[in-house]
């Protein structure tokens, strides 16, 4: 679902005080995600306190890179008027090298292409002005 920002229609992050430095870097081009300073796991999403510890996470620039865990085909659009001309597409649950998972939509190859352990690395999706979605394309092993 790689839209052009002058028409995308679809819906868009309310980012709030815990996600608004994941936003900002999306849209400066770079994957931010939180990492607990006394474990070292990269934590997503975007939470107060790293769980166990309770101490303050850091958010640390990761790679993008990551294999496909999950993902669904959505076929039929919902709302149809707004993605009626998008199906199908992609939704997948990626796993980061760096050990966390997020979602995003697989783009730059058919949904029946897309397989389980697939490897991925981030696509910078800008679908308006000052918003970037996580997207990810295949790339060679």
């Amino acid at each position: 679902m790689n839209t052009s920002a002058d028409s995308y229609a679809g819906p868009v992050p309310g980012p709030d005080p815990e996600t608004q430095p994941f936003w900002d870097a999306m849209n400066q081009g770079k994957l931010m995600v939180q990492r607990c300073p006394d474990s070292g796991q990269y934590l997503f999403p975007p939470t107060t306190f790293c769980p166990g510890s309770l101490q303050t996470p850091e958010w640390t620039e990761v790679s993008g890179r990551g294999r496909v865990f999950s993902w669904i085909v959505v076929r039929h659009p919902v709302p149809r008027d707004i993605f009626a001309d998008k199906v199908p597409y992609v939704v997948a649950l990626i796993e980061l090298d760096e050990g966390c998972r997020m979602t995003g939509n697989i783009i730059g190859c058919e949904p029946e292409d897309v397989r389980a352990d697939m490897a991925v690395e981030i696509a910078f999706n800008r679908v308006a002005e000052g918003i970037t979605l996580p997207a990810f394309r295949p790339v060679a092993d």
